[in-house]
């Protein structure tokens, strides 16, 4: 018998795949590292979208999104503080590319392990 948390898996690879190149490709990369980085993340399918939550029953912390750009971004969940700097209290909570080279790699597994700590 299949488990709520595999099916809802099986809904984000199913999502991911319909996606057209070069989207599916980006959304896979980024999915496989989140899923590697976060392992206690529960993949589902948020809003039509991949996200992750801590459990099926739970709000996402993560999603990604591919609309007009790809996007990774943290939800209201996700404790957030202001940036400083420059940014004043501007609060980080989403992220474009287009590529997923070895640094947006390094950045979105930060961003992973920041919004599930």
């Amino acid at each position: 018998m299949t488990t709520k948390d595999e099916k809802n898996l099986s809904h984000v690879i199913d999502k991911i795949a319909k996606m057209d190149e070069p989207e599916r490709s980006l959304m896979q990369r980024a999915h496989d590292i989140i899923v590697t980085v976060a392992p206690s993340l529960k993949p589902r399918i948020w809003y039509g979208m991949p996200a992750y939550a801590l459990s099926a029953s739970t709000p996402a912390l993560v999603t990604l999104r591919n609309d007009e750009r790809v996007n990774l971004a943290l939800t209201e969940k996700v404790e957030l503080t202001p940036a400083g700097g420059s940014d004043g209290s501007l609060m980080p909570a989403a992220w474009y590319f287009e590529t997923i080279d070895e640094a947006a790699e390094k950045r979105i597994a930060d961003i992973v392990r920041t919004a599930t700590s």
